[in-house]
């Protein structure tokens, strides 16, 4: 189903990576969170996980944000179809560990968004991960 689209290229692309990844870069659950619709479904494609509903979603984050002491989502590359409301991104992921440890990820994410009454959230994500899943 498609949904009428409310941002044009550059707030598809701000939504993405400012609201977003800055949101879940600075571990602020709660705003990173309020980029998700409450049914949101969030895939990890090539680990054949899926997360259904902000609680699980919420759930997913916790663990990854105590993981890692620092998480940088970076050199984002996006193609955006604006006038469907949907954005891909390939960018690289650099996660430190509290031992000191690195992963490096390059990524690409796929977003479809849906309006709602306190604006456009994520209705759908599917991540495809260079390496082990780190969203589990």
């Amino acid at each position: 189903m498609q949904y009428e689209p409310t941002l044009d290229r550059a707030a598809l692309i701000d939504f993405a990576t400012q609201k977003y990844f800055a949101n879940v870069d600075a571990k602020n659950m709660e705003a990173t969170l309020d980029c998700f619709h409450d049914e949101a479904l969030f895939c990890v494609q090539t680990a054949f996980t899926r997360h259904a509903g902000k609680g699980e979603i919420r759930r997913m984050f916790e663990d990854f944000f105590g993981a890692y002491e620092t998480i940088i989502h970076r050199d984002f590359t996006c193609t955006v179809d604006e006038a469907n409301g949907r954005i891909a991104a390939c960018f690289t992921a650099e996660l430190h560990d509290v031992d000191g440890n690195v992963t490096l990820l390059y990524n690409t994410n796929f977003w479809r968004l849906r309006p709602g009454a306190d604006g456009p959230k994520f209705q759908e994500v599917y991540v495809y991960m260079s390496g082990a899943n780190v969203l589990t």
